[in-house]
């Protein structure tokens, strides 16, 4: 019986993750070719690493699992090459890499020749980035250097219980212990440092891989990545306005078949990102949010109607890797100013910043939908028509301007009356703050009603489908 056959942690995670019996293993004699300390007396089968490919839901996928049983999963020079080999094999065919990883650190033994080694996964990722998408799962220990890995991956899971991410240890850090604040758990990496897009049982996880290979493209120029429409694409969506505050409900009910895939729903909950198909076309989606509603209908959480500077990250890095893969990007926007605190004034600017930055330079289709408030500058870093919005909606009952219609009166009328404030604050809304008046300008398209969302979005990215839009002829940009 061959070494994958049996029942190791490695090898059922590669058989749950795949199609039934789709695995092909490459690389599975290979074994650890140090002698240094004796290490040639240990047994090292595939010198720790399963590699190879397979498909799910019939795509092509190349995969590394990690085994734990072999040195605590200890990656070695052979066992980093067999990886790097599989980037080779994935970037020649255009398909996904998944990493399974559940490993002890470098392997001691080898200590230069591992080092090299690692450092040439690095730069397979490096390369690999925006070319093929990377997907991580987490299930025992990945410590140290091994936690780049994840990170130059475009998707990382995490299993909520054994899973350990760190590069320095919880007990490392001055002035803390684990039992006092466990950085290397899966909550905090996917509540706190945003590195993990999802948590759950080893089973749960597997399943959320399935469910993103399902909806992304293979590679940048996949074009394939498409599935038949069931659902109606004039489907009205009655009641969609109260939902506005909880925008992940608002992007189901538009979806195909109202499925939304959210990612990295535990960070920043004030900003939504994830997939949806609209008329079978994968869209990402980045929306607002104010309130978290849980399943019984009660409120779990609010926010303020404010940018955040986890929220920027969370929608810069979502952004950016629907344009690497030409996946198209809608925004639902409903925010009114900038997160006001000491702490987050430390690097408001700089994020505020890079995601204007990433919403202008995308040049994928962009639609923006605006649910509700839009007020200043934090509506214009939110994908507006003045950064490149191809396509601008907005609800009947949305404002759109500088501020608050009664805020901005009492600053123009500041030496006035009550009554006088009251009318001009009328005013400055009808002129200046709502849909109508954007719409007059040019800098909204059409005022829709919130029931013919989907119906608008989907006619709006069919339109955009052919879209080809150059940039300034540059290295890259530096923002």
């Amino acid at each position: 019986m061959s070494y994958n056959a049996t029942k190791n942690s490695a090898s059922r995670r590669i058989a749950t993750l795949l199609d039934e019996g789709s695995f092909v293993e490459i690389g599975g004699a290979v074994t650890a070719r140090s002698t240094d300390f004796n290490l040639q007396e240990k047994e090292t089968p595939s010198d720790g690493v399963i590699t190879g490919y397979g498909v799910i839901n019939g795509n092509l996928v190349y995969v590394y699992s990690q085994d734990a049983e072999v040195l605590g999963g200890a990656l070695g020079e052979m066992h980093a090459k067999k990886i790097a080999n599989i980037y080779d094999m994935a970037m020649k065919m255009g398909a996904p890499v998944i990493g399974l990883i559940d490993c002890a650190g470098l392997r001691l033994q080898e200590a230069t020749d591992a080092l090299e080694a690692f450092g040439g996964l690095y730069y397979k990722q490096t390369m690999a980035s925006g070319v093929v998408p990377q997907i991580a799962a987490v299930f025992g220990m990945c410590g140290g250097g091994l936690a780049v890995v994840p990170g130059l991956a475009d998707f990382t899971f995490m299993e909520e219980k054994e899973g350990k991410l760190f590069v320095n240890s919880p007990n490392a850090l001055e002035g803390n212990e684990i039992s006092r604040c466990n950085t290397a758990s899966a909550k905090y990496q996917s509540e706190t440092s945003g590195l993990v897009d999802g948590i759950g049982t080893e089973e749960e996880i597997l399943g959320q891989i399935r469910a993103l290979v399902d909806m992304i493209p293979a590679n940048y120029e996949d074009n394939d990545s498409y599935e038949e429409c069931t659902d109606d694409l004039n489907r009205v969506c009655t009641d969609i306005a109260n939902a506005v505050e909880d925008t992940s409900i608002v992007l189901s009910q538009i979806a195909d078949n109202q499925a939304f895939l959210e990612i990295k729903k535990d960070y920043a909950k004030e900003m939504v990102t994830g997939f949806l198909r609209l008329n079978g076309m994968t869209v990402g989606a980045v929306a607002n949010r104010t309130k978290v509603y849980g399943a019984d209908g009660e409120t779990e959480s609010s926010f303020d109607c404010a940018l955040t500077v986890d929220g920027c990250k969370k929608a810069i890095d979502f952004v950016n890797f629907c344009d690497a893969f030409s996946i198209p990007v809608l925004t639902l926007t409903n925010v009114a100013g900038f997160a006001a605190t000491i702490e987050s004034e430390k690097n408001m600017a700089r994020a505020v910043a890079r995601m204007t930055y990433t919403f202008a330079n995308a040049t994928v289709p962009k639609v923006n939908v605006i649910i509700g408030r839009a007020y200043g500058s934090a509506y214009v870093a939110m994908n507006s028509k003045s950064i490149g919005a191809d396509m601008v909606y907005a609800w009947p009952d949305a404002e759109i301007g500088m501020m608050d219609a009664e805020l901005a009166a009492k600053i123009m009328y500041a030496d006035s009356g009550a009554d006088t404030q009251k009318e001009k604050a009328a005013e400055y809304r009808e002129l200046q703050s709502s849909p109508n008046s954007a719409a007059r300008r040019g800098y909204v398209d059409a005022i829709i009603e919130p029931a013919d969302t989907r119906k608008y979005a989907i006619g709006a990215f069919e339109m955009l489908f052919t879209k080809r839009e150059d940039r300034p002829d540059k290295k890259h940009g530096t923002v």
